[in-house]
């Protein structure tokens, strides 16, 4: 199998094991993530314009920004913004669910995370109160085939990442190409 099509075949698997098991936690999370105080959410000018419910310029908001009078919660970076430390705007805590995440507006971040894939292997984020690693990986092989073996390691600065990397039993090392 292609490392691309792995990744691909690894993507499904998050995205399943997700539905099933993650955003139907949601509604009863302890500490939903939305409310950032342990998570950064990394957001595009048009998000943050709709969220904040800004209608003020860009480069405004940017000056003001910048000049420490725009929302505390949010720093800017490379083009892109970084809300922390807040609930986001999108989140209906006395729902406890979000009003945009049926829509295109719905940040990536919040797609993916607490699993995603990450070419060749899968990233857990064990902050997520409804990630199981055990119950993951069994999710993974099930999707992938008994042929299948999941390592875990976790990230040494970062424990509560966790990867998920796929080995193939009885898979033969693909040749390499021998320079003349």
């Amino acid at each position: 199998m292609s490392r691309q099509a792995l990744a691909a075949e690894l993507q499904t698997a998050a995205d399943s094991y997700q539905r099933a098991h993650v955003i139907q936690h949601c509604a009863v999370c302890a500490n939903p993530c939305c409310r950032l105080d342990r998570l950064v959410l990394e957001l595009n000018w048009k998000q943050v314009k709709v969220f904040w419910q800004l209608d003020e310029s860009r480069a405004a908001f940017d000056r003001r920004l910048a000049s420490g009078k725009g929302p505390e919660e949010i720093r800017a970076a490379d083009g892109l913004y970084f809300a922390h430390r807040k609930v986001c705007p999108a989140y209906d805590e006395t729902q406890q669910s979000c009003r945009v995440y049926d829509q295109p507006i719905k940040p990536v971040g919040c797609s993916d995370f607490p699993v995603y894939a990450d070419g060749d292997c899968l990233t857990a984020d064990l902050r997520c109160e409804a990630v199981d690693i055990d119950t993951l990986s069994a999710w993974v092989v099930d999707a992938l085939g008994p042929e299948t073996r999941v390592v875990q390691s976790a990230d040494r600065d970062f424990p509560f990442l966790v990867s998920l990397s796929v080995k193939r039993r009885g898979a033969k090392p693909q040749a390499r190409a021998r320079r003349a």
